[in-house]
């Protein structure tokens, strides 16, 4: 008995000590495991705690592509009843293979219309191999001086945020605009042999003329074209300087160029528009109605707003055809009181502008509901256009310091100035050379104009393309085959491409740049 006793103790300790050594472990395990838990729950709250817990708050503004890569440009072309083949034409005079671009014809355009311009986007072969043209196919009706023309805008930017990809800048035209350079760079300037000094005597530019097969790399989003043909030489007397000269590449250009600026004309010193613009109620029966009729005006009239500034759009300064547009912005800038002595339009306003990405997507998200309030308002406000994206900007902290007061247009004025500026005529293709201006408006059905600017300023032909280093063939024509030489991310600017850089660079440089910025 003894016996079994000792042998019962020799195993009930050991039995004890293991069962007890076996209990803290277990319960060592669970407090591990807990605390792991916990502390993984302390981590992910602690990094939760960081987000922002309103909708509001976590949308940001998104980033632009690297200010060192060639920028692209997001374009809306408008147009309303007879302006489908204008449009047309507008559209193939911009068009780079890099760019996005949105055309709209308005409910007044009879269906017919629509429908050939649908077409027309649908079956164009480069735009169906890029996908970079779309059609607004849910067209709307559109008051062209009340709030219709500002939703349109909107709608248009919209679809290009969905659909279009990245882009840099937003540019809104309507058919009755064109360019005058071009988006890469072989545009180039033929001026008559007895017009003035040429610094520069000729240059030589090759130009291949052969069938070919177009070739879309999606992957590495460039373009290239196959061709196996000779080389053939084409001697191009080409004047620069004094007036003429390769024209300036809107692409290169603004790949050195601040990703967050926004070029558009404004000012605070609304005068006159304060009793015509901004106390006037009008209401646009385009906002419920399906068929388009002119604005009516409320009898009563309104204060001004305390809860925000108005801003309207500004043309301050005329283009003279003696002084280039960049010396005239410099004496702008510093004479702006005495503006009056250079044919200041300073009771014109401009409703075209480049938009950052940036400000657009802030116009589309209105994260502080700015953008939405300020719509309301100039859903009542005579020309609208001319006023809505102004007064938002300039209210809006974060964009105020991102403007530059320019839009990029050269324009012709009345003087006293009108509601509409002038058609342009060949008389005025001096001074829209001298301007700088990368786009001018007002064309009427101007051939004459147009086929001037095609030939000597894009080098387009007829129906075709605007040459660039993506695109280079003696015939642009879309019937004829394509014949590109490289991809669509290298530029070859043209001399011209300084004189727009310096035109930038002077408005950015300017002493009273900062102080001018919504004034």
């Amino acid at each position: 008995m003894e016996t079994n006793k000792q042998q019962r103790k020799k195993w009930f300790l050991p039995l004890v000590l293991s069962l007890l050594l076996l209990t803290l472990l277990i319960l060592f395990s669970i407090f591990v495991s807990t605390d792991s838990s916990s502390l993984l729950y302390l981590y992910r709250t602690r990094g939760r705690v960081e987000e922002p817990r309103f909708v509001e708050s976590k949308l940001r503004v998104s980033s632009t592509s690297s200010s060192e890569s060639v920028p692209r440009i997001a374009y809306l072309i408008s147009g309303s009843v007879g302006d489908g083949e204008t449009l047309k034409r507008t559209l193939k005079a911009l068009y780079h293979p890099r760019n996005q671009y949105a055309v709209h014809l308005d409910l007044e355009a009879s269906t017919q219309e629509r429908l050939e311009l649908a077409n027309f986007v649908k079956n164009e072969p480069l735009f169906a191999k890029l996908g970079n043209v779309r059609m607004v196919v849910k067209a709307n009706l559109v008051t062209y001086r009340g709030p219709t023309m500002v939703t349109n805008t909107l709608h248009a930017a919209a679809i290009l945020f969905k659909e279009g990809g990245l882009w840099d800048w937003f540019i809104n035209l309507s058919a009755s605009d064109y360019p005058l350079v071009t988006q890469d760079g072989f545009g180039f300037v033929l001026m008559d042999l007895n017009a003035g000094l040429f610094w520069n005597a000729f240059l030589i530019c090759d130009v291949r003329t052969v069938q070919s097969v177009l070739f879309v790399d999606l992957l590495i989003d460039e373009l290239f074209v196959l061709s196996a043909d000779r080389l053939v030489p084409l001697s191009l007397l080409v004047a620069w300087g004094g007036g003429g000269g390769r024209m300036p590449d809107l692409l290169h250009t603004l790949s050195s160029t601040p990703r967050h600026l926004n070029f558009i004309e404004h000012t605070s010193d609304i005068g006159w528009k304060e009793d015509q613009r901004a106390k006037p109620v009008i209401i646009d029966p385009a906002l419920y109605s399906v068929n388009k009729s002119d604005l009516f005006w409320v009898t009563e009239k309104r204060n001004v707003p305390t809860a925000y500034k108005l801003f309207t759009g500004l043309i301050a300064y005329a283009y003279s055809g003696v002084l280039s547009l960049y010396f005239m912005l410099t004496i702008a800038n510093m004479y702006r009181k005495d503006i009056g002595k250079w044919n200041s339009r300073t009771e014109a306003s401009s409703a075209w502008m480049m938009l950052s990405r940036q400000f657009v997507e802030y116009l589309l998200w209105g994260w502080d509901n700015l953008p939405r309030i300020v719509l309301m308002y100039y859903a009542n406000f005579l020309s609208s256009p001319e006023g809505y994206f102004h007064t938002v900007i300039c209210n809006a902290d974060e964009f105020r310091n991102t403007t530059v007061n320019h839009d990029l247009h050269f324009i012709s004025w009345d003087n006293p100035p009108k509601q509409h500026p002038h058609f342009l005529t060949i008389n005025n293709y001096e001074e829209m050379v001298e301007s700088n201006a990368p786009f001018a408006r007002k064309f009427g059905c101007n051939e004459q104009l147009l086929d001037k600017i095609d030939t000597e300023l894009l080098g387009r032909n007829e129906h075709g393309y605007v040459p660039g280093k993506w695109f280079d063939r003696t015939n642009s024509n879309t019937t004829k085959p394509y014949s590109a030489i490289k991809n669509i991310t290298e530029l070859k600017p043209g001399p011209g491409a300084e004189r727009l850089k310096r035109l930038i660079n002077g408005l950015l440089s300017a002493e009273d740049f900062h102080t001018k910025q919504c004034s």
